[in-house]
């Protein structure tokens, strides 16, 4: 039986960046993969595909409305087989970079499943057998089909359907109003689809502020999008033509028709297969695993990353917490930090983008903290004017009376670029102050982040 000092169990975005970090300190590192594909979820059905479309269909969208530039631009429309084949050359580019670093002889690696057999053994797909001196489980999440009647349908889509279309549906229904579903929404709305999105709270992006996601849904249905939200969902039925999703909404039982149906109503984490109560590793009641501040799990010489431990699902976080952890394993953390979950940054790429760092006005109000919340509207700015993106605003959270910047949300055309100013300014606990010491030049979208910078200094 073969033993190594590191074993990284899943090869995407929280178990590679481990083992690439455990390689720096030993040459006994595998990484562990069963997929059909390597690469993990964020290269083959996650961020890159879906940005992909998503920007060919922004492209598509300002073509259409070249009108408001002063632009005759007959016709424009999506040609699905060549949006297909460009989505497949760019993620070859990624895979075949992943794949090769994997296969680099830097890392033994073994295409199979595996599960603990006991807290340092695991057994594969074919009964080998391995033992680790240290693990990371970075398993990823799968879709969830919740108990809802009709919804296990063999033939209903997920977001791997959608990202690998080489054709334009018709029509579709979207279930659900979180991140992914949101985004693929607007792109097939904006491909031509004739698109009616469900979501059962009452509001899409139902994390975000109010206001936030009322932007996000204007938008929505000023491009012609059918969006239902505060819903009870019934059932979906299959048809002659398609499928019809039954609900309650505005006390009144509904339905409407699609020739395909997408379950977007959220993803669960892939660890029932792993042994892990062989390897004494707890569980969270959402199924994911249990971890403390170094990524360690209830089994001290294990490990977990991404969207199997949380809290959140996102990928620059599974690769922070991946290399943190390998260096934790190796004792070698000691200039590093744990994770500052304070500081969390996230991006939603619908248009307008949604973008957002630090502590939420709800969390500054749970933890009795005093501060200033400034903002400014995008429709009066001069950039976003100029540029027909007059959608949203910035707000920024500034602590009573340091003036020191504790969050901000943007939702504004490009507001996941934006945001990295004010994630340099949380992370390292600037003030409002230090950021107008900052040159904003003029005119950019960026220099609208200098008004409530104002506003938060003579506010103090």
């Amino acid at each position: 039986m073969k033993t190594y000092d590191f074993i990284a169990i899943g090869g995407g975005s929280g178990g590679f960046n481990a083992a690439r970090v455990a390689r720096g300190y030993s040459d006994s590192v595998a990484v562990i993969d069963g997929a059909e594909e390597l690469g993990g979820l964020c290269i083959l059905r996650g961020c890159m595909p879906s940005k992909t479309l998503i920007y060919s269909a922004e492209v598509l969208h300002l073509a259409q409305n070249a009108n408001k530039f002063g632009l005759n631009i007959p016709s424009a429309t999506a040609d699905m087989p060549a949006l297909h084949k460009r989505k497949l050359d760019i993620i070859k580019e990624f895979t075949d970079y992943r794949v090769e670093s994997m296969r680099s002889r830097k890392y033994d690696l073994y295409r199979s499943y595996a599960k603990f057999i006991d807290s340092n053994t695991l057994e594969l797909a074919d009964g080998t057998q391995l033992r680790g001196k240290k693990f990371i489980i970075g398993t990823g999440s799968k879709v969830s089909v919740p108990p809802i009647p009709g919804l296990e349908h063999e033939d209903i889509w997920t977001s791997d359907h959608v990202l690998d279309l080489d054709f334009l549906p018709e029509s579709t229904i979207i279930l659900g109003g979180g991140v992914v579903a949101c985004e693929l929404a607007q792109f097939l709305n904006r491909v031509g689809s004739k698109v009616t999105q469900i979501q059962r709270s009452s509001h899409i992006l139902k994390d975000q502020a109010a206001d936030v996601s009322e932007t996000v849904e204007k938008a929505f249905r000023n491009e012609g999008l059918d969006l239902f939200t505060g819903t009870s969902l019934k059932r979906i039925e299959k048809t002659d033509t398609g499928y019809k999703a039954v609900f309650d909404h505005e006390g009144f039982e509904k339905s409407v028709t699609a020739q395909y149906v997408v379950n977007a109503l959220g993803r669960t984490p892939n660890t029932s297969n792993l042994g892990l109560d062989n390897a004494g590793i707890d569980l969270l009641p959402n199924g994911q695993i249990k971890t403390d501040e170094h990524q360690r799990t209830t089994n001290p010489d294990v490990y977990a990353a991404g969207d199997c431990a949380g809290p959140f699902e996102i990928v620059h976080t599974a690769v922070l917490q991946g290399e943190y952890a390998a260096r934790h394993a190796f004792n070698k953390s000691s200039v590093f930090s744990p994770l500052n979950y304070d500081h969390m940054l996230d991006v939603v790429f619908t248009d307008p983008q949604v973008a957002r760092v630090g502590l939420t006005q709800k969390t500054l109000d749970e933890r009795g903290i005093e501060y200033i919340a400034a903002d400014y509207p995008f429709d009066d700015h001069g950039k976003s004017i100029l540029m027909e993106a007059k959608y949203g605003f910035v707000r920024l959270f500034g602590e009573k009376p340091t003036g020191r910047i504790l969050g901000a949300e943007i939702v504004s055309k490009d507001a996941g670029e934006l945001i990295h100013a004010l994630s340099v300014a949380v992370s390292n606990n600037l003030t409002a102050a230090d950021l107008l010491k900052t040159h904003w030049y003029h005119p950019t979208l960026a220099e609208i982040i200098s008004y409530p910078l104002e506003d938060i200094v003579d506010e103090l």
